[in-house]
């Protein structure tokens, strides 16, 4: 019987009902600051999975292990940056309200906003543990508020001081250094400190968002990012990181900044899915060693 040409993330089919995991993209890039290209990232993560295989011998388990959903792709307006928020924040509030785990696919990393705004909801003790070469952290951008480069700075605004989690950052102004030392939980250039914060999240059974801007990654393992940041960890030791924070209460998780015309070779998209599938997979075991 011949079905309609939807095309998933490779073994992210199952029936909504079954799944624990949502994944819904943001194909949003309106605010980006430097090279713009963010808004195709979900869609080619999604075509170029296929590349990969389902199994991942980094943990022995398997994409067709999990019942896991793919939504698609929101239709944004990009004209309008609060519109596009809503529409996010819409989004991850119908998946939670289905007692389902959002997993957001971008797009720059504004995106995050919306789902944040979701999640803090329903719950008030969010915790955010961020990736990123970029601080984030700057109180406008020429004058806009809303823009990549304050992302967690709006988060902020939300959740207050001590509930930012920061890693791996290696750039931004004076002032957000300085905000970040008063402010955030911050560990600059690599993971150090990343095991002790977990533990001290999952020993006090906090709720915690998980948002990944790729751009952690040192460039020549993934050019294909809109603001390329020399000096960033290796593939593996993302790999690594991300096995520690899922073993703390995620509740909700995004990937961000994938700008695959930026990289005409591939690799990084093909690294952007790997880096999904590694993180479903750890989410989702530790979904199973709950029930």
């Amino acid at each position: 019987m011949l079905k309609p040409n939807i095309e998933t993330f490779i073994g992210c089919d199952a029936d909504y009902d079954k799944s624990h995991i949502v994944l819904y993209g943001a194909p949003f890039d309106s605010t980006t600051s430097f090279r713009p290209g963010t808004r195709f990232g979900p869609s080619a993560m999604r075509h170029e999975s296929f590349g990969l295989e389902t199994y991942s011998p980094y943990q022995d388990a398997d994409l067709s292990d999990f019942a896991v959903f793919d939504s698609g792709d929101l239709e944004l307006c990009f004209g309008s940056t609060e519109s596009t928020l809503n529409d996010i924040e819409n989004r991850a509030d119908h998946i939670l309200k289905d007692q389902k785990f959002p997993l957001l696919l971008g797009g720059e990393h504004l995106v995050t906003l919306g789902a944040v705004r979701a999640l803090i909801r329903r719950y008030p003790e969010l915790h955010i543990i961020h990736f990123d070469a970029h601080a984030d952290l700057r109180s406008d951008y020429l004058g806009a508020g809303l823009s990549h480069a304050c992302v967690l700075r709006r988060c902020h605004d939300l959740l207050g001081d001590g509930r930012i989690h920061q890693f791996c950052i290696r750039s931004g102004e004076r002032e957000e250094f300085r905000f970040a030392a008063a402010h955030t939980d911050f560990h600059p250039f690599d993971f150090q400190g990343l095991e002790q914060t977990v533990q001290t999240l999952r020993e006090q059974k906090l709720p915690v968002y998980f948002t990944i801007d790729l751009d952690c990654l040192d460039p020549s393992a993934f050019p294909g990012t809109g603001t390329p940041e020399a000096g960033g960890v290796s593939f593996l030791q993302l790999l690594q990181a991300i096995r520690t924070v899922c073993t703390a209460d995620i509740v909700g998780a995004d990937v961000t900044e994938l700008a695959p015309s930026l990289d005409p070779g591939g690799v990084s998209t093909a690294t952007a899915c790997k880096v999904l599938r590694e993180l479903i997979i750890a989410l989702e075991t530790k979904n199973k060693e709950k029930e």
